[in-house]
């Protein structure tokens, strides 16, 4: 039977390493509280020089140069991301697809928040499934940075900036072999617990065809974290259990579960809920911050070159953010 497999990881962070004694003055709090609350220590700030789409250019060419595929084998571009470097279009995709030289790709921007990558890999194994000559490319790129107000005190000390990205090619697995399973989901009605004013859902004046527009603020990023919170919590452990009764074992026979780094809190209600280990759950979140759809795939190129996933391993991705949405994947490593 033909599976999608991963080939290759890649990431990037940014220079710029922001601690919690940076942060601290603007909320009116201290380093310790910030990480006694989040788990966080620092995150990675971009400059001025860099963007979604740079990030996740460089994060494309470590996955490539890991793989060892060449740029003109991939036929498929898929970015996930909050921050893309135009509000609608070009495509930031697009933007990655030509600073790599992918010039045989199809390539387009997915929006599902936190759970975007997630989103991207179950994306591009059913087009890998019609394409088995090809090889795609899923890109996880934010700045975050860019949308958040340094002075809130709910949301401030939360995120960080970076890219990660995985080659899929299609591998033939011996039938009865597979370790395969999906939740993809979403929840319209909790759009406001996590939401940014901008794009075209407000009119900027009543009468744009004769009025001019002299000044537009600066839509942030707003969130109820005592609502998300709750809803982390249920919905990372409901994607877990759900991936686990497709395939018919107990979430305590996985060896890795890489979970949208949020908040060090939420994963470990998560461990507690679900009565496992918390060395069970993969974490990079101390030294990175929430890095949104970014988040998983700098954790698997992390896990991948410090030797914690190894071949075989059986291995969960959940996501969980804004829209609602969540996703999650069950794998045994490469496989997916």
């Amino acid at each position: 039977m033909k599976m999608a497999k991963v080939v290759g990881t890649g990431s990037y962070l940014p220079d710029r390493i922001v601690t919690n004694a940076e942060v601290a003055p603007r909320i009116n709090s201290s380093a310790e509280w910030i990480y006694s609350h989040t788990g966080i220590t620092c995150r990675h700030v971009a400059d001025s020089s860099e963007s979604a789409a740079s990030m996740g250019a460089e994060a494309g060419r470590r996955a490539l140069e890991s793989s060892g595929v060449s740029p003109d084998e991939i036929g498929l571009i898929i970015v996930a991301t909050t921050t893309p470097d135009y509000g609608s279009y070009p495509s930031t995709a697009c933007l990655v697809q030509s600073a790599i030289g992918c010039m045989n790709a199809a390539a387009f921007d997915l929006s599902a928040a936190c759970s975007g990558f997630v989103y991207g890999l179950e994306m591009a194994k059913g087009w890998l499934i019609g394409n088995t000559s090809s090889k795609a490319l899923v890109i996880g790129s934010e700045v975050l940075s860019r949308q958040i107000d340094w002075s809130d005190r709910s949301n401030a000390m939360l995120f960080g900036d970076g890219a990660g990205a995985v080659v899929l090619s299609v591998d033939d697995v011996a039938d009865g072999q597979s370790f395969s399973a999906s939740v993809l989901g979403a929840d319209g009605s909790g759009a406001r617990m996590i939401h940014r004013e901008a794009g075209c859902r407000l009119a900027l004046c009543d009468d744009p065809v004769h009025e001019t527009v002299s000044t537009v603020s600066v839509p942030y990023l707003k969130m109820d974290g005592h609502a998300v919170f709750t809803f982390a919590v249920r919905k990372l452990d409901e994607v877990v259990r759900q991936l686990c009764a497709q395939v018919s074992v107990e979430a305590s026979a996985l060896d890795l579960i890489f979970a949208h780094q949020a908040n060090f809190r939420i994963i470990e209600a998560v461990s507690r809920r679900m009565k496992l280990p918390i060395d069970k759950f993969y974490l990079n979140l101390k030294e990175v911050g929430n890095t949104s759809s970014a988040s998983i795939p700098l954790c698997l190129d992390k896990a991948t070159r410090d030797g914690s996933l190894k071949h075989g391993m059986r291995i969960a991705l959940a996501g969980f953010g804004a829209g609602l949405t969540w996703a999650g994947v069950l794998s045994r490593w490469p496989y997916l």
